[in-house]
């Protein structure tokens, strides 16, 4: 099955800059802790370490998102979106995605994924779809996004709102198949 291309190539190009994690890596799968519970896929919906550096200079906040673009639906599938990650910042440990946000920083929130819940939510593709990519990005902006984007948007309003701020943006892309 051909991929989908990947939804960050559609944006405005950005620098990049070093985002490194101790839970995932490019092109290798996602361990069990990173797999859903809450969709029954044996996992604990736990979010991966991630630490950054080399963002570039003017940065005011952080958005860090997950997107599995090969989901079988027209728009890809929003496994987490955290906004207003302070510019200081430059590391989230593993965990922190959980739905009390205890390991994201003051002033940082989280947005309903498209499974309708806040806080991280592992993978769980269909049996027998293939392989899936989840990109884990963090994104640089130029501005805070806390008068723009309320409690209640959605990751795809983020991402409107995200166009034209980024001034960089790293990613590592983990990937995991049902084999049913």
């Amino acid at each position: 099955m051909p991929q989908p291309p990947n939804p960050y190539d559609f944006l405005p190009p950005a620098p990049g800059f070093t985002l490194r994690s101790n839970d995932v890596a490019d092109g290798e799968p996602l361990a069990t802790p990173h797999l859903s519970g809450i969709f029954g896929a044996g996992g604990e919906d736990r979010s991966p370490h991630l630490s950054w550096e080399g963002a570039p200079e003017g940065t005011k906040s952080f958005v860090v998102t997950c997107y599995d673009p090969d989901a079988p639906t027209a728009s890809g599938f929003w496994h987490w979106a955290v906004l207003d990650i302070p510019a200081s910042t430059t590391e989230l440990p593993s965990g922190a995605g959980d739905s009390s946000g205890s390991g994201l920083p003051a002033g940082a929130r989280t947005l309903k994924n498209d499974g309708g819940v806040k806080q991280f939510l592992g993978a769980a593709p269909p049996p027998g779809h293939g392989p899936h990519r989840y990109i884990f990005a963090v994104h640089a902006l130029d501005v805070s996004l806390a008068d723009t984007v309320d409690e209640n948007a959605t990751p795809a309003f983020l991402g409107f709102n995200m166009f034209g701020h980024t001034l960089g943006r790293a990613t590592i892309t983990p990937t995991h198949e049902n084999k049913g």
